[in-house]
């Protein structure tokens, strides 16, 4: 009796962690503290805004200000470059040329995609290597046989060349991401419209296109801005200023003697504000176009 009184007791084992110590634990270890997150958020963040916020302070403040606070604000800056130095007639330029530069890269991206991606033919894979590789060659080297071409087509100084010039720049990749998501819609989906009496085109146009429309944005808003933006193009081949587009119309503002810096803010405002805006719409399209692809669910 005595030695068993006298036995040492099992020492008794730790309660089990609970379910929700199990979890700080897992989140604890899986997410980095905070302030390694927010701080190189908040240095890029200040890093991008910093420059546009420069903008904005020669555009708006009043002229010989050298206040970092654009108060009191004016909208002279804005008047001049708009009425005095034609940003009116380059912003409608710009704005044509972005548009069907934009209508004619989807339409004839969506007709080399769809060949690529529902065809089968025996060059189909070195043509699209060819359209990768073409990629790697600058635009600059296009130049001088452009300009040749247009120059025998009686085309310089049309908005046209420019057009032209800015699609046949953008086709290669805007057809290669066309067939990428044309790729991901399930062929099954038109065989069952022909099956209903549908023509293969009537099909695409039913049944695929819809689906096609996070794709068509994210290319398309790129052929948008890409053509906006693009510089080299419109100096070469237009020559009149009634032609010019938006571009070339802040390296006008440029004397060679002095530059006046806040008519330069505010065309570069005007320049960007577009841009911003339709970036802002399309947002929630681009990454739906470019994660998930063409095909919900």
């Amino acid at each position: 009796m005595t030695a068993a009184l006298t036995e040492p007791r099992p020492a008794l084992a730790p309660p089990p962690p609970s379910s929700g110590s199990k979890r700080r634990r897992q989140r604890a270890f899986d997410e980095p503290p905070r302030w390694q997150i927010y701080v190189p958020l908040g240095i890029y963040l200040l890093f991008v805004l910093v420059p546009f916020y420069w903008m904005l302070l020669f555009a708006l403040r009043e002229p010989g200000s050298d206040s970092l606070v654009p108060w009191p604000m004016t909208g002279e800056h804005f008047a001049k470059v708009w009425n005095e130095r034609g940003f009116d007639t380059y912003f409608l330029n710009s704005m044509y040329v972005g548009i069907a530069s934009m209508l004619m890269t989807l339409f004839v991206a969506l007709t080399g995609g769809y060949a690529l991606a529902r065809f089968k033919f025996k060059l189909r894979m070195p043509f699209m290597l060819a359209l990768l590789c073409s990629q790697f060659i600058p635009g600059a080297l296009m130049l001088v046989p452009l300009f040749e071409i247009f120059r025998e087509l009686q085309m310089l100084n049309s908005l046209w060349s420019v057009i032209i010039a800015e699609t046949v720049f953008q086709l290669p990749l805007s057809i290669i991401l066309i067939s990428g998501f044309i790729r991901n819609v399930p062929p099954s989906l038109e065989e069952a419209a022909w099956v209903d009496g549908c023509s293969r085109l009537r099909a695409f146009l039913a049944v695929v296109l819809p689906l096609l429309r996070p794709g068509l944005i994210a290319v398309g808003s790129f052929a948008f801005v890409h053509s906006w933006n693009h510089f080299l193009f419109a100096l070469m081949f237009l020559n009149s200023q009634d032609k010019q587009t938006i571009p070339v119309g802040l390296n006008t503002l440029l004397g060679s003697d002095s530059v006046d810096l806040g008519a330069l803010a505010a065309g570069g405002v005007v320049a960007a504000v577009p841009v911003v805006i339709i970036f802002a719409f399309i947002q929630r399209w681009l990454i739906t176009g470019f994660s998930a692809g063409a095909v919900k669910g």
